[in-house]
């Protein structure tokens, strides 16, 4: 009991270390990510009508009725940053603080940028490619430095820590809900655009920056296996199985785990694996479809 209790404060401490690691660096790579958002947001979804995806699709729809979108989206982050640290704890909360406020600031200052950027000859297909492009890069960026922006991803950790839907169903099911509400102020045509940046979106995000999976597969030969198992299963949505192998030089007895967990994941899990075992051996590839027992 006592050694599960020093491995999980082992564990804990790791994590401290992994958010601490290159911070500069971190949020440079967040202030960039939101600042390509942003800007996509303003130039090709706003000033079409597009509504895509959180609340910043949200409040292209408010937006028709006179809300300012910078001043929405701004009140809307704060209140799910405080449901947030009530129902996912003050780590998770404290990850999504920065990019909550960074984005609706950005959003305001990007907004000029409109008159100047006008695409009216422009095919609406093209505006919805371009702009599902650029926002993939920019959530890649964001998603990289283990920061988020806030808004429904906060409302899909909660459902997803609640009703054990896992997080990629969960965002899928949100932000469809959000583009459909852009009928109330836009045609079918239009919604259609919307589903296809989210597509685009999540696409680019995976693709280009974190790998073409939801979720990555981790092969681990480690000398240190219950600091390892037990620091995989920390991870959100994260699993481990043990099996029984032999190594293929030395025709020793091994034991080889296989670690799941979702591709967001993937970075603060490389680097948490090197500060468990410096000797440790690897292999991370993509993960098409994961099933979990008994679902």
């Amino acid at each position: 009991m006592f050694g599960k209790v020093f491995r999980r404060k082992k564990i804990n401490k790791i994590l401290e270390t992994i958010d601490k690691k290159d911070l500069v660096l971190r949020y440079f790579l967040l202030a960039m990510g939101c600042l390509i958002v942003a800007f996509a947001f303003n130039v090709f979804f706003n000033q079409y009508g597009i509504v895509c995806f959180g609340v910043s699709g949200l409040s292209i729809v408010l937006g028709k009725f006179g809300i300012p979108n910078s001043l929405f989206i701004l009140i809307a982050n704060i209140l799910l940053l405080i449901l947030s640290y009530f129902t996912l704890g003050e780590k998770k909360t404290k990850n999504a603080i920065v990019g909550s406020l960074l984005f609706p600031i950005f959003v305001w200052l990007t907004d000029f940028l409109v008159p100047y950027l006008n695409f009216d000859d422009v095919e609406m297909l093209v505006i919805a490619v371009f702009g599902g492009v650029l926002s993939g890069l920019g959530y890649g960026l964001i998603y990289k430095t283990n920061f988020n922006t806030g808004g429904t991803d906060i409302i899909c950790e909660i459902v997803s820590k609640y009703t054990k839907v896992s997080l990629g169903k969960a965002m899928w099911v949100s932000d469809g809900l959000v583009v459909l509400s852009g009928l109330l102020v836009s045609s079918w045509e239009v919604i259609l655009y919307g589903f296809l940046v989210l597509y685009l979106i999540s696409f680019m995000t995976d693709k280009v920056v974190l790998g073409i999976s939801q979720s990555k597969a981790f092969y681990i030969v480690t000398d240190k296996q219950e600091e390892v198992r037990e620091f995989l299963l920390s991870i959100t949505e994260g699993g481990v199985t043990l099996i029984n192998a032999r190594g293929g030089y030395s025709n020793n007895k091994e034991t080889l785990l296989l670690g799941v967990v979702p591709t967001r994941q993937y970075f603060i899990v490389k680097e948490g694996l090197k500060a468990i075992d410096k000797n440790i051996f690897f292999l991370a590839c993509d993960a098409y479809e994961v099933s979990s027992r008994g679902k």
